[in-house]
């Protein structure tokens, strides 16, 4: 049990405890049973943590690293407290308010509020910006117990009229340290000081300094701080690996990688290399989706979206979904960027390897980068192994295990780095299984693999071959010729077949983006 004295810090609660139940710790029974038909019986440590302090009422200030189960941690006492306040729900006046820094994770708050908010008859909604206001303008009119909004949005209605804080019961703050980090924290003092001081107050980070240790003390009332994890710790399922390249075995090696079963999700620095990047894979056969700060709402959801459905197993995305976002069972996280700062890299690396179950992280590092991943990785208190390997490496076929599947892209989805008049014929003629060795060796990336990505035997996208007039490595290739043949001069491309000889399937970024999912996709892929 945590200390309950004023101001203090509970001692640290690494580990699970498997006899205790959420009923024990004084959740109310019917969100005991809405969390038990979702499958979720066993609190994860930052809730068993703090849940009896938020539910009695205190300020809490939590930390854990991300994908430690902190969402919970704080939506089951807002709505137990709610549902025993007595007051009700009134126009333009929220009951309980949760800033978060992004939009993706204001939906993904409500997403988990909602249905457990619907076992007290309360509504919820979420407002941010990028999508029209009317609706919001609307909902908040109607009457709303449990808003989740981002500052930007919500200074907007308020200095319009269109709500007030002035009844918040309880307000909630998640990923502080994002919120600093993104240049929020102004707009949030300013939120703040329009709540009751009486109110209840939750602040949750994966890291408490700086500018958030300024909003602890302003607006916190003697918290009780519970950190169940050092801000450094990584996950201990999680496999980290660098991989060295040469420049130009990036893209074949990202190919590889992300055209084995399962769900990947491929970090760049800018919005301009994520869009390249992907419109790159979609070429080369992999359906893939980005997720950057430069696509509308619509967009950026839909993308989101086809990546959780499974109709692109890949999402290229800036860090814009490092925080916050997830997705159930990415096994695999690819560092495609270095980020600049340690704390980047476990905020992205924490998209894999959450909630108990195991993960692996790649690093690609070129030549130039080899100072600076050495420096990133010893802040980030981590000890990759590094290989130096080239396309079609049987290690690509470990930490992504399963057979490569590609896709025939569209006509148009030609790489930027590809020549025009190069390619292969089969990119529009239809699918080939290969395993051609180059002229004078050996097949590259034949090895079999089997993990936690599924799969038996898996061929490297380097595995076509290099005799005369057909296919460099696959990975910088289009989508097939424009003239339709194939040609010495350039890369050309091979996919491998689904179960039976039928037409190909003809798809890229709209289709995906669209939230279409593809036909004839191989079950796993």
């Amino acid at each position: 049990m945590a200390d309950s004295r004023p101001g203090t810090t509970a001692p640290s609660t690494e580990q699970r405890d498997s006899s205790m139940t959420f009923a024990d710790l004084g959740v109310p029974q019917r969100l005991v049973d809405v969390l038990a038909a979702q499958g979720i019986t066993t609190p994860f440590p930052i809730q068993s943590a703090t849940l009896p302090d938020s539910l009695a009422g205190r300020d809490v200030l939590g930390r854990g690293r991300t994908g430690s189960g902190k969402t919970y941690a704080f939506v089951l006492p807002l709505l137990a407290r709610l549902s025993t306040s007595g007051t009700e729900r009134r126009s333009k006046r929220p009951r309980a308010l949760i800033l978060a820094p992004t939009r993706e994770l204001a939906s993904q708050i409500e997403a988990a509020v909602a249905p457990l908010a619907a076992a007290f008859s309360m509504r919820t909604m979420t407002v941010f910006g990028g999508v029209g206001a009317n609706p919001q303008i609307n909902a908040l009119k109607a009457g709303v117990d449990v808003l989740v909004a981002c500052p930007g949005r919500l200074e907007d209605l308020m200095s319009g009229g269109h709500v007030s804080l002035d009844a918040i019961e309880i307000t909630v703050l998640d990923e502080a340290d994002h919120m600093a980090d993104l240049g929020f924290l102004p707009a949030v003092r300013r939120l703040l000081d329009k709540t009751p001081r009486v109110g209840q107050r939750m602040l949750f980070s994966a890291t408490l300094d700086g500018g958030v240790d300024v909003i602890v003390k302003r607006f916190l009332s003697n918290p009780i701080t519970h950190s169940v994890d050092s801000a450094q710790s990584p996950v201990a399922k999680m496999s980290h690996h660098v991989l060295h390249v040469q420049h130009d075995d990036r893209l074949p090696v990202l190919v590889d990688l992300t055209a084995a079963p399962g769900r990947t999700l491929v970090f760049t620095r800018t919005k301009h290399g994520a869009k390249k990047l992907t419109r790159q894979l979609i070429a080369s056969g992999v359906p893939a989706v980005e997720l950057h700060g430069n696509l509308a709402q619509n967009a950026r959801t839909r993308n989101l979206t086809a990546f959780a459905d499974g109709t692109a197993d890949t999402l290229v995305a800036t860090d814009i979904a490092a925080r916050g976002i997830h997705v159930d069972d990415v096994s695999l996280v690819v560092h495609a960027d270095p980020p600049v700062e340690h704390k980047a890299y476990l905020h992205r690396s924490g998209r894999t390897a959450r909630a108990g179950a195991g993960g692996t992280v790649v690093t690609l590092m070129t030549d130039d980068q080899v100072s600076d991943v050495r420096d990133l990785t010893r802040k980030a208190a981590i000890n990759p192994t590094t290989t130096r390997l080239r396309p079609g490496h049987p290690l690509l076929a470990e930490l992504a295990p399963g057979e490569r599947i590609f896709v025939s892209p569209p006509a148009n989805a030609i790489s930027p780095d590809t020549p025009r008049g190069s390619g292969s014929g089969a990119g529009r003629g239809g699918r080939s299984r290969t395993s051609t060795p180059r002229s004078g060796s050996s097949p590259r990336g034949t090895s079999g693999g089997s993990g936690q990505r599924g799969g038996s035997s898996s061929r490297g996208a380097g595995s076509s071959s290099r005799g005369a007039g057909s296919s460099a490595r696959g990975a910088g290739s289009s989508g097939g010729a424009r003239n339709g043949s194939a040609s010495g001069a350039g890369p050309a491309r091979t996919y491998t077949t689904s179960s039976s000889p039928a037409a190909p399937r003809t798809t890229g970024a709209a289709a995906f983006s669209a939230g279409a999912r593809p036909r004839g996709r191989r079950a796993g892929g």
